[in-house]
């Protein structure tokens, strides 16, 4: 459930890009809690992206209000302070690194910001460290791995000290290895730092590891709950083009064959536990 003071909070946002014809979003709400990993569920197409990046103030609403920690995206004189605040990683990590030297390349951002030269060394190591990279803090960024890119692409908006993290399909680009990888780093980050975490996605399994799910589709949240609750109404989210995990599909199918299974299973496990209370052995 969202903590009762959002660091981000939507409210009543719609956007539309130039010369559309249709809002690529339209009235959309959504608080954000302190230390929440939220999910943001989603085909190619269904406006995600799009609320990620009203939420980093790349874009600004054609109507509505998007604050972050209590400040207004509209507000170009915040406009530095909010996304400190709202760190974003995108789907493509090269397209972030800036350095020949992995160290220089978290350094960056501190150094535009003129953090002094002690302070910027503590805050690259400790970032780096968060990351598991810290054996990599003198390489070149491009012969890393893609998972290893978007790590050191973390560690640059950590050293920033953000409160929040946002995820952009950052794992969109990357091999079921790499995809693991920086979604372990981020879900520790979350767990162990409190930072909190907008995870944009097309993955149902990366959404199943969240504390809380939204939905969108054409422009719209159109379900929001935990995993379970959202994972549990498999027919609406095929409405939407959208699978759901597979053991949350076949326990659908196997309750409309006419099993009593619970309707929140996700896990291969939950389901063999479900079975083996109904099918208990002679």
């Amino acid at each position: 459930m969202t903590k009762r003071n959002p660091i981000i909070s939507v409210q009543h946002v719609t956007y539309t890009y130039e010369e559309a014809a249709h809002p690529a979003l339209e009235d959309v709400s959504l608080d954000i809690g302190e230390g929440e990993f939220v999910a943001v569920l989603g085909h190619n197409g269904s406006g995600k992206s799009t609320l990620a990046k009203l939420m980093n103030a790349l874009y600004l609403p054609t109507e509505g209000k998007i604050f972050v920690r209590g400040m207004d995206t509209a507000d170009d004189e915040r406009l530095w302070d909010i996304r400190r605040e709202a760190g974003m990683i995108f789907q493509n990590p090269d397209n972030q690194l800036v350095a020949t030297v992995v160290r220089e390349d978290v350094a960056f951002g501190l150094e535009n910001i003129g953090v002094p030269h002690d302070e910027m060394v503590r805050r690259v190591d400790e970032a780096l460290a968060a990351v598991r990279m810290t054996d990599f803090a003198e390489s070149a960024p491009h012969l890393l791995s893609g998972g290893q890119k978007q790590r050191i692409a973390i560690a640059g908006i950590l050293a920033m000290q953000p409160g929040c993290i946002i995820a952009d399909e950052a794992t969109a680009m990357l091999d079921p290895s790499g995809r693991r990888e920086v979604l372990d780093t981020v879900r520790s980050l979350c767990r162990e730092k409190g930072i909190t975490v907008v995870w944009i996605t097309h993955f149902m399994e990366e959404a199943a590891q969240a504390d809380r799910v939204a939905v969108v589709s054409d422009g719209r949240i159109r379900l929001e709950g935990t995993p379970r609750e959202v994972f549990s109404r498999v027919n609406e989210m095929r409405q939407m083009h959208l699978d759901v995990p597979p053991m949350a599909a076949l326990a659908a199918e196997l309750r409309e064959a006419g099993m009593p299974l619970r309707a929140d299973i996700l896990t291969v496990e939950e389901m063999a536990e479900e079975v083996t209370r109904l099918c208990p052995s002679n």
